[in-house]
C-alpha cells in the first residue's frame, strides 16, 4: 500500500481588502430556513409589540393572512450569510444604506443572497484597512427578492488585523495546537 503523507489544508479565510474588485458578485453558499422560533424569538429580544409578527390570530386577519418575519431579523440573517465572504476581515461597520424590503419574509421561508462589490477604496484614517461598499441582496426560494441594501464596511489589508486561530495538529494520535 503506498504511503501516504498527510498535509494541512487551509480552508476558506475570508476576503481581505485587496481581493475587493468592483463589480465582483459573491453568491453566499448557505441558505437558510426561517422558524417561527426564529421570528418569537426577534421580536421578543427587540420588544417589537406588533402582533402582525407573533399573533396567528390576528395576523390572520390582515391582507397576509398569516404571521410576517420581523423584518430586522431578515436584515440580520441577510447580512450574517454575507459574512463568509464580505467581512470575515472586518475592521469596522460603517452602516446599512437604502435597505429596502419589496416582499414580504413568512415563517418557513428559506433565504439566500449575494453581494456585489460597489466601492473597494483606501481608508484615508486607517492604512492597515480599506473601505468597501457592497450592494446585497435577499431572495426566498422562488427567486422573490425580499430584502436589498448597500452595506458599507472597513476591512483589514492582508498582513494587518487578529491572526486566524490556528488549526489543532495531530502528532501521535493527540491533537496540540501550533
Amino acid at each position: 500500500m503506498p504511503d501516504r503523507t498527510e498535509r494541512l489544508v487551509p480552508g476558506w479565510d475570508g476576503r481581505y481588502f485587496e481581493d475587493f474588485t468592483v463589480g465582483d458578485v459573491y453568491r453566499h453558499p448557505l441558505g437558510r430556513t426561517v422558524t417561527t422560533t426564529d421570528n418569537s424569538w426577534m421580536t421578543l429580544l427587540t420588544q417589537n409589540t406588533a402582533p402582525l409578527h407573533f399573533d396567528a390570530h390576528y395576523a390572520a386577519q390582515t391582507s397576509w393572512g398569516r404571521p410576517l418575519v420581523d423584518s430586522t431579523f431578515t436584515l440580520a440573517l441577510v447580512t450574517g450569510q454575507s459574512v463568509t465572504d464580505v467581512s470575515q476581515h472586518v475592521f469596522a461597520n460603517l452602516g446599512w444604506d437604502e435597505v429596502r424590503l419589496p416582499a414580504p419574509v413568512f415563517e418557513g421561508d428559506t433565504l439566500y443572497s449575494q453581494s456585489t462589490v460597489v466601492v473597494a477604496r483606501d481608508s484615508a484614517s486607517h492604512p492597515e484597512a480599506g473601505i468597501v461598499r457592497v450592494k446585497t441582496v435577499g431572495y426566498n426560494q422562488d427567486g422573490v427578492v425580499v430584502i436589498s441594501f448597500l452595506r458599507t464596511i472597513m476591512v483589514f489589508r492582508r498582513g494587518h488585523g487578529p491572526a486566524p486561530t490556528p488549526a489543532p495538529l495531530e502528532q501521535d494520535g493527540r491533537t496540540t495546537s501550533s
